[in-house]
């Protein structure tokens, strides 16, 4: 996707691949949760010992916290250690300062990803979300990429100011939302190429679902990215998409992506302007 692109430099490719290249993935849970989990913890909270009194409790706390702090700024950086997010939490993250994407336990399960599914399913589920959060760590510091870089987010801004939540009657903010557009975006072609690669591999190993054997395998891991924002919410959590949420709401980010996508016009069979699919689309990588 890099080496295609025509407005990045030559400096700027190399630096995004080999930025790209070295970023560690931590799946599911620390490696030492299967060796030493409980002697680390044991050692880890040695010190927390807590009384009756919630007052004394939160002050220990904080002493403890702050001491741990103040350690860790003479401690070699453990690139391995967990630090932000948790087997338990449920989002997948970017790290920036260690470069690395942390997708946890709790994170990997239905409908993003199930091992006795298809691949399809997975690559179109928990593949958009790696996917997504590789691009949050595409950058560069030449100058004249990051001009027309700017230039070419300027028309997600302008996909999504005209998008519209009738649910509440109020348009998304191109502007606040416009890198995770452009994540999401850059993340399904990601997963949709890694997939297609995956299968030209693999040949006839994906079986049909039933009751949808209509569709074919491509068709599918759109329905499946798809399927993956089905959400019904609350005015309340609407507005507060609206409002604050640095992403989308759900249903943009199905079809907002999807238009950008000559991938998906072709699985579908769709022509530029027909149903969702944008004539002048935007277009990162």
């Amino acid at each position: 996707m890099v080496n295609q692109s025509t407005w990045m430099d030559s400096k700027s490719k190399i630096e995004t691949i080999k930025k790209v290249q070295g970023i560690k993935a931590k799946i599911g849970y620390p490696d030492y949760f299967e060796k030493d989990y409980m002697i680390k913890l044991e050692k880890e909270y040695a010190e927390y010992n807590f009384n009756s009194s919630l007052m004394l409790n939160a002050l220990k706390l904080n002493q403890l916290n702050s001491k741990n702090a103040l350690r860790a700024l003479r401690d070699p950086i453990n690139k391995n250690e967990w630090m932000i997010t948790l087997p338990t939490t449920i989002s997948a993250t970017y790290h920036i300062l260690l470069n690395d994407i942390t997708i946890p336990a709790a994170f990997l399960q239905n409908p993003l990803f199930n091992n006795n599914v298809p691949k399809y399913i997975n690559y179109g589920g928990i593949g958009f979300i790696i996917g997504h959060e590789i691009a949050h760590g595409f950058d560069d510091d030449a100058r004249k990429t990051i001009e027309v870089f700017h230039k070419l987010k300027q028309c997600f801004v302008d996909q999504y100011n005209n998008y519209t939540l009738t649910q509440v009657n109020q348009q998304v903010a191109g502007e606040r939302t416009k890198d995770e557009n452009v994540a999401d975006i850059v993340g399904l072609k990601m997963a949709f190429i890694a997939y297609r690669k995956w299968a030209q591999s693999h040949r006839n190993v994906d079986k049909k679902l039933p009751g949808l054997t209509k569709f074919s395998d491509e068709q599918m891991f759109f329905l499946s990215f798809g399927h993956a924002w089905c959400e019904k919410m609350s005015d309340t959590v609407a507005k507060f998409y609206l409002i604050a949420d640095t992403h989308s709401p759900p249903q943009f980010r199905a079809i907002g992506s999807t238009s950008n996508l000559a991938e998906f016009d072709r699985a579908f069979g769709c022509k530029p302007g027909q149903s969702n699919s944008r004539v002048d689309k935007c277009n990162m990588w």
